[in-house]
């Protein structure tokens, strides 16, 4: 177990990197037994700065529920990360990419709850149960790391490379439509970067928010009513630049777009 004291070290430098948009070499180079416990605390360092600076919690997010992404970090399992109020931007609100370090866009699914999830236990039926409504989001993940040079344990002590997050579409219930069947594409510029269902995401965007309840829940942490629930990308990570737009669709929930200045 890492000392309280390297702990908070690696959280303030992470802060201090997110606040100043430099960023820092990978953890990994510099602690060779740093375990994914470990990487959690410095996250809550990290994320504990933020609150202090006046921020809240709205949400948590899931990372590296794909195949693909999984197996650029060499991991068999997902990883979360806590959303901010100072993440949100408003669908047609232009993103300036200078306010961050290396934006990658990804698109998925939000879902937003009605009632609070304490796993362990929690079903996919109860997620249903629990969700107000379902958007189509885009994350623009970033990374605190230098030129995402990342494994498991320097993503989770980032906070998940969490950057920002827009939502937009129709508001649905997820009981209305089938998550696991529903398409996406991705536009970029115009021209189609991505096409995917929702089975990419650990067979159901369902499935990949009952996992988060049970694995917070065994940390003594619960998915809150009114939370935002990221439930992990369905796309390839899209770098992007100032100029850059990009439209997401999921059948039967519309699209949501992004423009980066």
């Amino acid at each position: 177990m890492m000392d309280k004291s390297k702990i908070e070290k690696y959280g303030d430098e992470l802060y201090d990197a997110l606040i100043n948009r430099k960023a820092v070499a990978p953890l990994t180079d510099r602690e060779a037994d740093i375990t994914i416990e470990d990487a959690y605390q410095i996250q809550q360092r990290m994320i504990q700065r933020r609150l202090d600076a006046g921020e809240t919690i709205i949400g948590k997010k899931i990372g590296v529920t794909s195949k693909v992404v999984m197996d650029m970090l060499k991991v068999s399992q997902p990883d979360f990360g806590m959303m901010t109020s100072g993440m949100v931007f408003n669908e047609g609100e232009s993103i300036d990419t200078s306010t961050m370090i290396a934006p990658r866009a990804e698109a998925e699914v939000a879902f937003v709850l009605k009632s609070d999830l304490m796993g362990p236990g929690v079903t996919a039926a109860d997620v249903l149960r629990a969700t107000d409504f379902v958007v189509p989001c885009f994350e623009i993940v970033d990374s605190r790391i230098q030129d995402w040079k990342i494994k498991i344990q320097d993503t989770v002590a980032d906070n998940a490379s969490c950057g920002v997050l827009v939502l937009g579409g129709r508001r649905k219930s997820p009981a209305d439509i089938d998550l696991a069947l529903a398409g996406m594409v991705l536009e970029k510029n115009g021209e189609i970067i991505s096409t995917s269902t929702g089975a990419a995401v650990q067979g159901s965007p369902v499935n990949a928010v009952a996992w988060l309840a049970n694995t917070l829940g065994n940390l003594g942490i619960g998915l809150k009513a009114g939370e935002v629930i990221l439930s992990g990308s369905q796309s390839p990570l899209v770098p992007v630049k100032a100029g850059d737009s990009l439209v997401c669709t999921v059948g039967g929930l519309g699209g949501t777009s992004v423009r980066f200045i």
